[in-house]
């Protein structure tokens, strides 16, 4: 029973891990740009499908990321900042909400419509070793490692550089920061690059379990969304810890509960924090002017 919990929760927190890397993405760009992107599930598809793409070109994998990470950079970064955030967020945070839920379903019918409505294989790890009595596979072991190294990497560059504090004190009060002598509008687009290089490595590490499916993005987005809620919607940490709650929780329903309810189990927490603790397990109250 201890060996098959301990499996359950390694599972668990590897998926999780992904959750979490989405959901700082969230928070990124709700703190640095006040944008809600609930196309954000569907900005992790796109990457998959273009390193198969690349890959059917014959690149092979490991130069079809970096050029699928390029392609996010430009379209999910760069292009979505300039064309829809930046003159909706005019017109109000609602107004660009629902904006980015066209987004999403216009994203679904071009993948679906260029790829087809068929799940693809993406390569991944296999194998594993044996602890005790506990399998640890490679791919589980490599999501974790490469969570750690990027959220402690993007932990240092925010804290510790003159770049990164430049984009909190952007994210804190914009006003002050341009009497400060930062440039706002470069500091807002970093965060939107960011998310972009945050949203291909998620897409990377979980394409190989959840397959290549031009519908995968909605559920993958809500549960992310979820996660960065449940932590608390303004804090980076806060998002990792919720993502991996999400994915613990999500396991042990998957396992425990009946599977056509696995899906549902974001939702449930999403409505319970909202209605009890809105700012979430690690967020701060944010009061703002309207």
């Amino acid at each position: 029973m201890f060996w098959l919990l301990a499996q359950l929760l390694v599972a668990g927190l590897a998926i999780g891990a992904i959750y979490a890397l989405i959901a700082i993405g969230f928070s990124l760009l709700w703190q640095g740009a006040q944008t809600v992107n609930f196309a954000q599930g569907d900005f992790v598809s796109l990457p998959a499908f273009a390193i198969l793409g690349f890959t059917a070109l014959g690149l092979p994998l490991w130069l079809a990321i970096p050029a699928a990470l390029a392609v996010a950079v430009l379209v999910l970064g760069l292009l979505f900042k300039r064309v829809l955030v930046q003159p909706m967020l005019h017109h109000g945070v609602l107004q660009l909400a629902i904006a980015t839920m066209a987004l999403s379903i216009f994203l679904e019918n071009v993948l679906k419509d260029t790829g087809g409505a068929e799940a693809y294989p993406f390569p991944g790890l296999t194998g594993g070793f044996n602890l005790g009595a506990l399998f640890l596979d490679w791919q589980s072991l490599t999501v974790l490692a490469v969570t750690v190294v990027t959220v402690s990497a993007l932990n240092a560059f925010l804290s510790r550089t003159r770049t990164g504090r430049a984009m909190q004190a952007t994210a804190q009060n914009p006003s002050v920061a341009r009497l400060l002598g930062i440039d706002v509008e470069r500091m807002i687009m970093l965060t939107f690059v960011i998310n972009a290089v945050l949203v291909t490595l998620a897409a990377v590490l979980i394409s190989p379990v959840y397959l290549v499916k031009f519908d995968n993005g909605g559920q993958i987005g809500l549960t992310a969304f979820s996660a960065a809620i449940v932590g608390g919607f303004n804090q980076v940490r806060g998002a990792v810890v919720g993502g991996l709650l999400l994915g613990v929780v999500e396991t042990f329903a998957a396992t425990y509960g009946p599977d056509q309810y696995r899906t549902a189990v974001p939702m449930v927490l999403l409505i319970l924090f909202v209605l009890f603790r809105p700012h979430g397990l690690l967020g701060r109250r944010e009061e703002r002017r309207v």
